[in-house]
């Protein structure tokens, strides 16, 4: 990691101010994504009888498929009823796939972050360097604006990606975000990136997914984590990233917590909402000279 940036202990840096003098900025990233139905699928939550593993997949793409019809548009108002304009983390196929979709991020002031083509991890396609210039054109041709971040499927990268990113006039990444809590610059060869937090922790792949957590997790887990960073914010800027997944928080059982955590963080004085391209513009007016920017 230390070909990509120095280590700086939160103790050692200097006080950094959010806009309008908020304390805590929450971040929400919505994951919209293109599964193939004639692959094997990015996650299953129901495995089939005998160890057998299906092509098609069709438990498992159903409930994916679930989140593009009735998730997703769940997850929309209840952002839409808090004002908070997310960043959608979107496969460029997406735009094909479910249209409807992209346009209504769109009208909504929603930030394009490009997510690959397909949901599948960069060391698995043929050529990287043509993914990411897929991505980027047909997310421009379709919102009429160029993605300036990228989040790779998984958060995977290969050696290369940093500066295949950067080439590409990238701006920002969230696949280093889970290492802090406020960005911090990723040293690439003829650029920079900005590493933009992202979650591991506060995300519903991983509370629901993986961990297995009740359905209230997301709520609770967020409410200690957000009074913990508001008291910390007393002394520094503070980023609280949430990832979700239209065909887990979009479900009937868990989107009213969503809905919970929001109004819980609203209350508080000092709390704000940024994009993805927000943070970074923040980030390069604030940030103190370092070794990835002299």
């Amino acid at each position: 990691m230390r070909r990509r940036t120095p280590y700086v202990p939160a103790t050692e840096r200097p006080r950094l101010r959010l806009p309008g003098g908020a304390r805590v900025a929450l971040h929400v990233i919505v994951n919209v994504e293109t599964w193939l139905l004639e692959e094997r699928l990015p996650r299953q939550v129901l495995t089939a009888p005998g160890g057998v593993q299906p092509l098609p997949d069709v438990p498992n793409y159903a409930w994916y498929e679930y989140g593009m019809r009735v998730g997703i548009w769940r997850v929309m108002d209840v952002l839409r009823e808090h004002g908070v304009r997310a960043t959608l983390s979107v496969n460029a196929s997406v735009c094909d796939a479910y249209p409807q979709i992209v346009r209504a991020a769109n009208e909504a002031g929603w930030e394009m972050m490009a997510h690959g083509f397909h949901q599948k991890a960069m060391p698995a396609v043929d050529d990287e360097r043509d993914v990411v210039r897929r991505a980027l054109e047909r997310l421009t041709e379709a919102t009429g604006t160029r993605p300036r971040g990228w989040l790779g499927p998984g958060l995977v990268e290969t050696w290369e990606t940093p500066e295949i990113l950067a080439a590409a006039g990238i701006d920002y990444c969230c696949d280093w975000g889970p290492a802090d809590d406020l960005p911090y610059e990723l040293a690439v060869e003829g650029g920079e990136l900005i590493a933009v937090p992202y979650p591991i922790e506060m995300n519903d792949i991983v509370v629901y997914g993986l961990e297995r957590r009740p359905d209230d997790t997301l709520l609770e887990r967020g409410r200690r984590y957000f009074d913990r960073l508001y008291r910390e914010s007393e002394t520094q800027a503070k980023f609280m990233p949430v990832a979700l997944h239209p065909w887990i928080a979009g479900t009937p059982h868990r989107i009213d917590y969503l809905d919970e955590l929001l109004r819980y963080v609203r209350a508080r004085e000092g709390v704000t909402f940024m994009r993805g391209g927000e943070i970074a513009d923040w980030y390069r007016a604030e940030r103190p000279a370092s070794p990835a920017t002299r």
